[in-house]
């Protein structure tokens, strides 16, 4: 599909101008399905994301498709690992945005091993994951709280 590289994504530094878009993003019910998420008040947002971006340990891009915003990702520690993350918006998914956008985080962030995480039930997140190279280590039960749902999630990790 798209094996070579899709000029027409690109990855830059996420600035907070992007942050409007971002939100209305994550308030997407179907997109929150697959992600077994919970969309995140205007509040608890402009919170996370004045944090995420102050901090010199996350590395946050936005994801744009010939000039568009189309999503997020992000490398950031949790739990003494260092993980990733996408948010794609859904007139974007299935063109192959988010393993082109995460190819060109790998090529940024140097770091291994990576870790993420998706819901079991979120096969194309998990597609993507694999494209790259992760591989799934376990799945597991995922207790929810303010901002992730229960559910069965796969913990993948790309070591090289």
């Amino acid at each position: 599909m798209h094996s070579e590289i899709d000029n027409s994504v690109r990855i830059r530094n996420l600035e907070r101008a992007d942050l409007p878009q971002i939100f209305q993003m994550q308030l997407d019910p179907e997109s929150n399905r697959l992600a077994a998420t919970i969309p995140l008040s205007a509040a608890a947002f402009d919170s996370r994301w004045a944090d995420n971006l102050r901090d010199p340990g996350i590395t946050a891009k936005a994801i744009l498709v010939n000039g568009v915003l189309a999503g997020n990702i992000v490398c950031f520690p949790r739990d003494g690992q260092d993980h990733v993350g996408y948010w794609i918006s859904r007139e974007h998914w299935g063109k192959g945005v988010a393993t082109q956008a995460l190819r060109l985080l790998l090529h940024e962030v140097a770091v291994r091993p990576l870790h993420a995480s998706a819901a079991t039930g979120n096969g194309a997140s998990l597609r993507v994951l694999q494209k790259c190279g992760f591989v799934v280590e376990r799945v597991q039960m995922s207790p929810g709280n303010d901002r992730y749902l229960e559910c069965e999630e796969a913990v993948l990790v790309l070591k090289e």
